[in-house]
């Protein structure tokens, strides 16, 4: 309860939380690391806990702002570029889809809401990758099929694309989306067949996926 509680008035890094808490380093990982694998708390971009969605179910009718935010918005892009609409969150080392749209036909890139992807392929992994904390980048850069220069890129142009990275014949384009604050908290994909979407799918989307994303940030 005390880890919960430092954690609900600010986000907190390790030091941050045995200071608030009084625990040892070691108990104060081990306890925090256990509450964001049962999803009470998450790890943000920065490497700090933060409240996680299962308190908010837990309150059984808190809604998540994001996910709000992101029923309007996600249409109205799967609308206009007529392929598949993801959501990003990273959850430690895996990204994980928290929303998505999909057209309603047509050979499409579904990815179902809950589906934990690794961070080492895929343009949102790239853009969660490069707004992540330096110790997190660097265990991802072990294993990834990106490097260090892709994510100074992908921060430099504010997107990131990739071409039968995460699946064979499939490209996507991605975004980040922030909060109030400008701390990345999601990424926003729009993926689909390499056919459909080219394979510089960036050059065809990122203007239509950026306005998306600041419209989310808006709502935020």
């Amino acid at each position: 309860m005390a880890v919960l509680q430092a954690v609900a008035k600010e986000p907190c890094g390790l030091a941050e939380l045995c200071a608030k808490t009084g625990l040892p380093r070691a108990t104060a990982h081990r306890l925090a690391v256990g509450l964001e694998v049962h999803r009470l708390l998450r790890r943000g971009t920065d490497g700090r806990w933060r409240p996680g969605a299962a308190l908010a179910e837990l309150a059984g009718g808190a809604t998540d702002p994001l996910l709000d935010a992101a029923t309007a918005v996600l249409p109205r892009l799967r609308d206009r570029t007529g392929e598949s609409v993801q959501l990003y969150r990273r959850d430690g080392l895996h990204r994980i889809c928290v929303c998505s749209a999909e057209p309603p036909s047509g050979l499409r890139d579904t990815v179902p809401i809950g589906t934990r992807l690794p961070m080492t392929a895929g343009s949102g992994a790239k853009v969660l990758a490069a707004w992540s904390d330096p110790a997190t980048q660097r265990s991802l850069l072990a294993d990834a099929v990106f490097g260090e220069r892709a994510l100074l890129e992908v921060r430099r142009r504010g997107w990131a694309q990739s071409v039968a990275e995460r699946e064979p014949g499939v490209a996507s384009v991605s975004a980040p989306v922030r909060d109030a604050s400008g701390t990345v908290v999601a990424a926003i994909s729009v993926s689909g067949p390499i056919d459909r979407m080219g394979r510089r799918p960036g050059a065809r989307w990122a203007a239509d996926l950026l306005a998306a994303a600041d419209a989310l940030q808006n709502r935020l």
